[in-house]
């Protein structure tokens, strides 16, 4: 054996005997580890809005002030105009409003306050929606994986597991899911808002962002009602910020028993291709409130008399909305 062989083994030995101590010492990591679930692109969260942003230097008593006024200011210096938005001219500004201000029993003008109202709930709507777009979309694409028999990864089937639970439904079952992930028509969602919160001036959506009036059984959570029956517990249900409110609602209506014919008039529509029509979806709420077809019959007027079907095809802007930033002014407020 010559030099140069000696000095291979020598080395071999010894590189060896290293990884054997460095086994000992560090022992391999056999932990399995899931990967997370993945619901929404980072770009998809939006940026919501809050009192402060909206103050814009009003103070008083040393105090800054949350008002109505601040509030039209906000939509003025981003050339908010509802009328064009409702006409099809203007996608809707991506201004997402954490709560309403307190002072909008304080706008005498009925018009003027419904349609702050609206210019305030509108793009809370149609974020939800398209939350829940790109999850549907990411559900059928899974759906046709597998009828392609194509293997679903961990991610996958993590993030399946998560929305059969929020959703109610067996992650199996994915037609069923698809069909309970669906969108909720801009003219539906508004006009059972308005209805249910007077308006945004009602207790509940002052003190607890409640647009909907959704009620709660939860002792920790919640407003109670102030003609509650004695031997009644339930509460209207508290959020905190009025999009987690927007949120609730729309899974409300894609889950709960109450609303199976909702869903299935809604899946009827999509499968003949036509547009989400809120009008004729509402015949189908006669189980949200006691008063049965007359509360059908408050949101369906409320849909006619305000012309809210033209934004069932409203869509959110591209851009991103800057508070801080100067706009030419497109014209005075209405």
């Amino acid at each position: 054996m010559n030099f140069l062989d000696k000095a291979t083994l020598s080395f071999m030995g010894a590189s060896t005997l290293a990884l054997m101590v460095m086994a000992v010492a560090v022992p391999i990591d056999r932990t399995a580890y899931t990967p997370d679930a993945e619901f929404l692109p980072p770009d998809a969260v939006p940026e919501v809005v809050s009192a402060e942003e909206l103050q814009l230097n009003s103070v008083k008593n040393g105090r800054p002030l949350y008002t109505v006024g601040a509030l039209l200011k906000a939509f003025s210096r981003i050339n908010y105009d509802f009328h064009a938005v409702r006409n099809g001219k203007r996608p809707v500004p991506r201004l997402f409003v954490n709560s309403l201000p307190k002072d909008m029993r304080a706008i005498r003008v009925v018009e003027r306050r419904k349609e702050l109202f609206f210019k305030s709930v509108l793009p809370l709507v149609l974020q939800v929606n398209d939350e829940i777009r790109s999850d549907r979309a990411r559900l059928v694409s899974l759906r046709t994986a597998r009828a392609n028999r194509i293997k679903t990864s961990a991610a996958d089937r993590l993030w399946l597991a998560a929305m059969a639970d929020r959703y109610k439904v067996d992650r199996d079952e994915l037609t069923e899911m698809i069909r309970r992930v669906d969108i909720i028509p801009p003219s539906l969602g508004l006009a059972q808002a308005a209805e249910e919160s007077g308006w945004g001036t009602s207790r509940f959506v002052i003190e607890g962002n409640a647009l909907f009036g959704q009620w709660t059984v939860d002792n920790d959570q919640g407003l109670v009602p102030a003609d509650r029956d004695a031997n009644k517990t339930h509460k209207i249900k508290a959020f905190d910020s009025l999009l987690d409110g927007v949120r609730a609602y729309a899974r409300n209506l894609n889950t709960h028993r109450a609303y199976r014919h909702f869903r299935s008039s809604r899946a009827q529509l999509r499968h003949g291709g036509s547009v989400l029509d809120g009008l004729s979806l509402s015949a189908d709420l006669t189980s949200y409130s006691e008063r049965g077809e007359k509360y059908v019959e408050s949101i369906q007027n409320l849909i006619r008399a305000n012309r809210l079907e033209k934004l069932d095809r409203a869509k959110l802007s591209d851009e991103v909305v800057h508070l801080n930033r100067k706009v030419p002014n497109a014209g005075s407020e209405t």
